[in-house]
């Protein structure tokens, strides 16, 4: 029985997003439903999901730029994908659907009640618009699954606040939202686990040589440009969906940070019972997760 999710992503500034998207469309128990994109560009991201669904032989997937400005009053951090440079050397559609990402997230979500995992990657501008405008969707999904926040002091200095993570930080607003919904399934997996698993750029070379990750090499050369490798923020979020035992999680509420400048979209955790609304992942087995991962995309044909 294949697993139904929507994808809400970023794709085209860290390159983890590319490097999930091409594990999803690998993955025999993954039913894409369709792609959402976020941030600015997102019909240049959208192309860029594109050209991965082609290279797997699924270029029907349907693909939606969605929103390019946040809810939040702040100016987007996010403006360009620069990726989608190396979209020349891959076909790819260039005629998206404008406007209908959110309705398109509203629309499918009611049709399969239940039934969906809505797996999110990038800033939740799109899913925080969906939750404020149809609220009733939050209760039909199955799960929503999430790389956003931190939840531990693993990575912060002795005297230093938490670090605010990136997905959280480019729009408080909707981020606060998409916690406050009541989604059966509330999974995070943030910056604690994370990064732990990472990999240097000559071993991606190295590694990188299957047919779904030859595309994405070519946009990781890329961020190579800016980066010495890469962190697998988001394939470790997809993978937990079909091996949960890769991370562990733990039960609490996560609370969103909107007064203090300095730590908008601050994720503060609070450990509770086992009716608590939240999961957060707060331990991994980075090389359980690299042996998932490539032994998924890797027999891909």
């Amino acid at each position: 029985m294949t697993t139904k999710i929507i994808l809400d992503t970023d794709i085209g500034s860290d390159i983890d997003d590319a490097v999930c998207l091409a594990y999803l469309l690998a993955q025999p128990e993954c039913e894409l439903l369709g792609i959402t994109t976020v941030t600015g560009e997102a019909a240049r991201r959208a192309m860029m999901a594109s050209a991965l669904c082609r290279a797997a032989g699924k270029p029907g997937i349907p693909i939606y730029p969605g929103a390019e400005t946040p809810l939040s009053p702040i100016a987007q951090q996010q403006p360009a994908a620069k990726q989608a440079s190396a979209l020349n050397r891959w076909p790819h559609e260039t005629q998206f659907p404008a406007g209908r990402a959110v309705d398109f997230l509203r629309d499918t979500v009611q049709h399969h009640p239940g039934e969906i995992t809505l797996l999110t990657i990038g800033p939740l501008t799109n899913i925080g618009t969906l939750f404020r405008d149809y609220p009733a969707t939050a209760r039909l999904l199955k799960g929503i699954v999430m790389m956003c926040g931190m939840f531990s002091d693993r990575f912060t200095k002795t005297g230093h606040s938490r670090p605010v993570e990136w997905n959280a930080k480019l729009d408080p607003v909707a981020t606060d939202i998409v916690y406050r919904a009541p989604v059966a399934v509330h999974r995070s997996i943030g910056l604690d686990v994370t990064l732990q698993v990472t990999m240097p750029m000559p071993d991606v070379r190295a590694r990188f040589q299957a047919k779904l990750l030859r595309p994405v090499l070519d946009f990781a050369e890329v961020w190579f440009q800016e980066a010495s490798g890469i962190t697998f923020h988001d394939p470790l979020a997809a993978t937990t969906i079909f091996d949960d035992s890769i991370c562990g999680f733990e039960r609490g509420t996560v609370t969103v940070e909107l007064q203090d400048e300095k730590g908008l979209g601050r994720t503060c955790w609070q450990p509770g019972a086992a009716n608590a609304p939240h999961e957060a992942a707060l331990a991994v087995q980075p090389e359980r997760f690299f042996e998932h991962y490539f032994g998924v995309v890797e027999q891909a044909k």
